[in-house]
């Protein structure tokens, strides 16, 4: 503490993928500097940030400890995290397969699919595009896959082994926001317990609400408010027909 600088500068906003980084160091009680990354002034996409992430995209963090080593994409730095910190992964080589195996599956399942169910709803629609087609089919895939978890998580505390770790953080922001994705979680009770306890946890309920509150994205405050200017922030991203 004191004024020696955080290890970890910490570059996001308040995003299904922003949030991850921030859980595992709330919740490791590690020291970071956040860098909040202004969607409105398009700051992703300026000219110092891409310098750190390429892709344009949060979040993105840079260990100061290891030579200002940047690691992009929200899954890749909580695998760095873990490995750094030794923390919230499990040593069993078995079970870090496991954990590798489940992280790939959100990578390339729940993140995308949720993400265009509520792209597709929350943004291009309002913004002229709706796609009933795009529509019906993110939100449909996004159901598949959260019963998917749900059966995963039948007789199951966390998603893998018997404690709480990166794979739980990792995959429970975007359930989280079902609301924003319009996608229902009825009838899957064993995804609902699962969500309960972390949303328990002290320490994710805090990172949740960093860099700043958007409780819009489960169905709490002003919905309408949040959903007009994130609608209004990606119009120009919108392609109409």
């Amino acid at each position: 503490m004191g004024d020696k600088k955080p290890d970890i500068s910490v570059y996001t906003a308040a995003t299904q993928n922003g949030w991850k980084p921030l859980i595992f160091l709330e919740e490791a009680g590690i020291e970071y500097k956040l860098v909040y990354i202004d969607f409105d002034k398009r700051e992703q996409k300026s000219e110092w940030f891409l310098k750190i992430n390429p892709n344009g995209r949060i979040p993105a963090i840079v260990d100061h400890s290891n030579g200002d080593y940047i690691v992009m994409e929200s899954n890749a730095i909580l695998m760095y995290l873990a490995d750094k910190y030794k923390k919230f992964l499990p040593e069993d080589p078995k079970l870090k397969w496991d954990a590798t195996q489940w992280l790939f599956f959100q990578t390339g399942g729940v993140g995308p699919m949720m993400g265009q169910a509520m792209y597709f709803q929350r943004i291009a629609a309002l913004n002229g595009h709706n796609d009933e087609f795009a529509i019906r089919r993110y939100v449909d895939e996004s159901r598949r896959l959260l019963e998917v978890l749900n059966k995963h998580l039948e007789n199951r505390t966390w998603m893998v082994g018997d404690d709480y770790s990166i794979v739980d953080m990792a995959m429970f922001t975007y359930p989280k926001c079902h609301f924003w994705a319009k996608t229902s979680i009825d009838g899957l009770p064993h995804l609902k317990a699962w969500m309960d306890r972390i949303d328990a946890r002290p320490l994710t309920k805090k990172a949740m609400l960093l860099p700043e509150p958007r409780p819009a994205f489960w169905g709490e405050g002003d919905v309408a408010a949040i959903e007009a200017s994130n609608s209004a922030r990606f119009a120009a991203d919108v392609k109409k027909d």
